[in-house]
């Protein structure tokens, strides 16, 4: 059937999904879950919700099914009351109807119909005149059935699971690397409820945990949607944070940066490091400490800390330094200008 089926709601179960006919069976389960987050009765109060949410789940549990997704393609609105199979049995007697047709003397009202517009009608004519008065006969009698064998009517589809929800939850930068425990609050149907979370060492910025079975309430016994909570880092006065490498400043004086030195260094894990800076550092120069980022929740190493170098001068020199800066600027040859 090309175009204009419809289900026990009158509506196009492609347009209810906003689903081309030729759609996959992915394309079908992405639409159907981003609908369905949205029309979830636990998540949209708006009284049409759940009408609207009924419908997207009557067109899901069809074209998901290749079957039924098959019979409904071809006999339309009552492809509820064709049994599994009868899409082949009736091309099989398209066929036999047009090889028979009404050729000759003894064929006469031997031909089998089907009216694909108002989906499958049964029979039209006899059968060598022993099977008269078959039109309009109900396929699902015809097969010893009743109709409702073939449907999950609106009302009776069983059980529908619950919606899964999303929200966020904010880590601190030490949590982030040790791991920790937040209580977080969350609105419900029944008024706001509090979970207990549980944050792994290592999560980044922007990655979900997954709570199964804490999302919103099933229906009809079915089972509860999952929770998932997008972590987001609390911003930190001395790193940024890039993935898993950490991103830290280090002031230096002129003569450190000309001489070398080594420094002590904070990290993320509330260590101390001393670091090494080499003599002729530059500003803007960035210094790696291998594997002391973020650490990984696979590979231990984790992602690496880099300590920026940033020259500092005295806002208010001495006299003295005023005099050393003075015979430097005599004495040196040195031309940022000319040596970048």
């Amino acid at each position: 059937m090309s175009g204009g089926a419809t289900g026990a709601t009158g509506q196009d179960f492609y347009e209810v999904l906003g689903v081309p006919r030729d759609a996959d069976s992915d394309a079908i389960q992405r639409a159907y879950r981003k609908l369905a987050r949205k029309y979830h009765p636990d998540i949209n109060s708006d009284p049409s919700a759940e009408e609207r949410f009924k419908d997207l789940s009557e067109a899901y549990d069809v074209l998901s099914d290749p079957g039924a997704r098959a019979r409904y393609d071809r006999f339309g609105a009552d492809f509820r009351r064709v049994p599994e199979g009868a899409e082949h049995w009736a091309a099989g007697a398209r066929a036999g109807a047009r090889r028979g047709g009404r050729a000759g003397a003894g064929g006469a009202g031997q031909r089998f119909g089907f009216e694909d517009a108002a989906g499958f009608r049964g029979f039209e004519g006899g059968l060598g005149g022993g099977f008269e008065g078959f039109e309009g006969f109900d396929i699902g009698d015809l097969f010893g059935m009743g109709a409702h064998a073939f449907s999950r009517r609106r009302g009776g589809a069983g059980p529908v699971p619950g919606a899964d929800q999303e929200a966020e939850i904010q880590a601190t930068l030490s949590e982030a690397y040790h791991g920790g425990r937040r209580r977080v609050t969350l609105p419900g149907a029944d008024g706001p409820r509090e979970i207990e979370v549980t944050i792994p060492a290592g999560i980044r910025d922007g990655q979900r945990l997954r709570l199964a079975g804490q999302g919103g309430r099933g229906r009809g016994g079915g089972n509860a949607g999952d929770l998932y909570l997008v972590v987001r880092l609390l911003p930190d006065p001395r790193f940024r944070v890039e993935g898993r490498d950490v991103h830290t400043d280090l002031p230096l004086t002129p003569w450190e940066a000309a001489l070398g030195t080594t420094v002590s260094l904070d990290t993320p894990d509330g260590e101390r490091v001393s670091l090494a800076v080499p003599a002729g550092t530059s500003s803007g120069r960035r210094l790696r400490l291998r594997g002391r980022g973020l650490p990984g929740r696979k590979q231990p190493s984790g992602g690496d800390l880099y300590a920026q170098v940033r020259i500092m001068v005295p806002a208010s020199p001495t006299e003295r330094e005023t005099e050393l800066f003075r015979e430097l600027a005599r004495d040196s040859s040195f031309n940022p200008r000319e040596a970048a």
